[in-house]
């Protein structure tokens, strides 16, 4: 698994490698039932302070993604069945980046198509 941390970023490191994570996910790259290295290791291999891998585990951990099982490690869900509970979860999640996206001058089609073309590119892999 290849995780990239951009330093310099906007976004805190724990969310980039959350993003990561669920990204490899989406791609295939990482399978239901897989475990997720130990927080130490991950930590020693980004380079990155123990608690910010812990932080980026715990989040996942909370959006279902993973299961932190004692003795055992961070062991990627399987799929469940999308729930309303994802659906209001999720849908807080977009609201702030439609309006964005809006904001600045893109259309309803755009969006669309831009969500389109992300879920085409998860496809590819």
């Amino acid at each position: 698994m290849m995780i990239r941390i951009e330093p310099d970023s906007d976004i805190p490191i724990y969310e980039q490698i959350s993003n990561q994570i669920v990204e490899g996910i989406a791609r295939g790259l990482i399978q239901p039932g897989q475990t997720l290295p130990s927080v130490r290791a991950f930590a020693s291999d980004l380079g990155v302070n123990m608690h910010t891998v812990n932080k980026s585990y715990h989040l996942l951990e909370k959006k279902g993604i993973i299961k932190i099982v004692p003795k055992s490690g961070a062991i990627i869900s399987y799929p469940q069945d999308f729930n309303e509970s994802s659906f209001d979860r999720l849908k807080n999640e977009y609201q702030p980046l439609i309006a964005e996206a809006l904001v600045v001058g893109m259309s309803e089609k755009q969006i669309q198509e831009l969500v389109a073309a992300i879920i085409n590119d998860f496809k590819k892999n």
